[in-house]
């Protein structure tokens, strides 16, 4: 989900691996040349989730890295799929309140824009909601720190069988 920290959670999880971080966003918007906004309003959503998918579809197949997928991205069956076959999955789960509180001032999110903040979010969040619990775990994140959250998935992935 949107605003959940996964960029800043996955930064710092593939520090303390030695792994390579990907930001599948951050890769769109470098091969495109301008922002997911400018993508959505010029070119559409549609053009954006094909591109997205292509992206993360080619990342999932790299060793030894955190991918912070989009928020929309585990939506997407072929991925979703990928990752399931290929991945430990984490879903950073923050609830609606904090959500709020975090994407209030945001003016990236072309998912947000010209709508009500509240509405649009909850109904997001309750739409994504069912299909993030495929991830193989799910990390409550509200009022944890960045530090902490890390910990967390550094213990489910060992108990997963991985060495750290």
């Amino acid at each position: 989900m949107m605003g959940v920290g996964k960029s800043t959670v996955g930064k710092s999880l593939a520090n303390k691996l030695n792994y390579t971080f990907v930001d599948v966003d951050k890769l769109i918007e470098a091969k495109e040349g301008c922002s997911i906004n400018v993508i959505f309003q010029n070119k559409s959503e549609s053009y954006f989730r094909k591109l997205e998918n292509e992206i993360s579809l080619k990342e999932l197949k790299k060793n030894r890295c955190v991918i912070s997928l989009g928020g929309g991205a585990f939506l997407n069956n072929s991925i979703r799929q990928r990752v399931k076959k290929s991945s430990i999955s984490f879903w950073l789960d923050v609830n609606l309140g904090e959500l709020i509180k975090r994407l209030k001032n945001s003016k990236k999110r072309p998912l947000l824009i010209k709508k009500n903040l509240s509405e649009a979010v909850s109904k997001i969040y309750f739409e994504r909601k069912k299909t993030y619990s495929e991830a193989n775990f799910k990390i409550k994140c509200n009022f944890l720190k960045t530090e902490e959250i890390v910990k967390k998935i550094l213990k489910h992935y060992e108990s997963s069988g991985n060495k750290v």
